[in-house]
């Protein structure tokens, strides 16, 4: 089963979650907003791929940041400003079978899904 993490007002979100139903895909989707950050492995994410790719550092989010915050960034203080601020957080998150990934591709998407030719 694959599981799309996001927020439901998000373009990419939108495009994944209407590329996932177009193909037919089953998924569980979670809105950090909506579900809340309490049963998102944010922790793992980081561990296994650090901040620098969670974290989207395009987002409007990241520009609020102080300069400070934006140069002393860790996987800690990650997990802190991303739980508090989801929408620092890269969109869409997809997990099944024990791969993640962090955005939208329709290659990727497809392979995933097993919709690839």
């Amino acid at each position: 089963m694959i599981t799309l993490y996001g927020i439901k007002n998000c373009d990419t979100v939108k495009k994944a979650r209407k590329w996932l139903e177009k193909n037919g895909v089953d998924y569980q989707f979670h809105d950090f907003r909506e579900d809340g950050m309490d049963n998102v492995p944010l922790k793992a994410w980081l561990n296994e791929f650090g901040w620098q790719e969670v974290l989207n550092r395009r987002s409007t989010s990241w520009r609020a940041l102080s300069e400070v915050q934006k140069n002393t960034m860790d996987n800690d203080s990650a997990l802190t400003l991303a739980s508090e601020t989801p929408t620092l957080i890269k969109r869409p998150v997809t997990t099944s079978d024990g791969t993640t990934r962090f955005g939208f591709k329709e290659q990727e998407f497809a392979a995933l899904t097993g919709q690839a030719n």
